[in-house]
């Protein structure tokens, strides 16, 4: 049996795929042999970018197949030790703090086009478009 790859996605990689990224739409929809992920944080970015409820829910719907990380102790801990360590030296804000930390922690490649926001964190892995 042939193991699936796994990602954690970062929020601009579904917002490009919202807006009709092709790339993004195959490797989120038509490649069956990945896993993809979100952490939480990512869901409530990009609920609050919605412009109305119709959106919020249209957002849920679309990644209903995606597996949603929660924060949990493990990931705070972290997300406050990485925001104190980068926060002053590389603007690291919350959120970013948060999606790496479960990036840490699941031991799943991010996914990001922002590549700038993390590449300074120690252990975490990008993934190489």
């Amino acid at each position: 049996m042939e193991t699936k790859i796994s990602y954690l996605l970062d929020t601009c990689i579904l917002v490009d795929f919202l807006r009709g990224n092709k790339s993004i739409y195959d490797i989120l929809i038509n490649n069956k042999d990945v896993n993809l992920s979100i952490s939480t944080i990512t869901m409530m970015e990009l609920m609050l970018g919605a412009f109305n409820k119709k959106e919020v829910l249209y957002i849920q719907k679309a990644f209903s197949n995606i597996n949603i990380i929660y924060i949990n102790e493990e990931i705070s801990k972290l997300g406050q030790k990485l925001l104190v360590n980068y926060n002053k030296s590389h603007n690291l804000l919350i959120d970013d703090a948060l999606i790496a930390a479960t990036s840490l922690v699941t031991k799943l490649d991010l996914m990001t086009y922002n590549k700038a926001d993390f590449q300074y964190i120690p252990n975490i892995k990008l993934y190489k478009f």
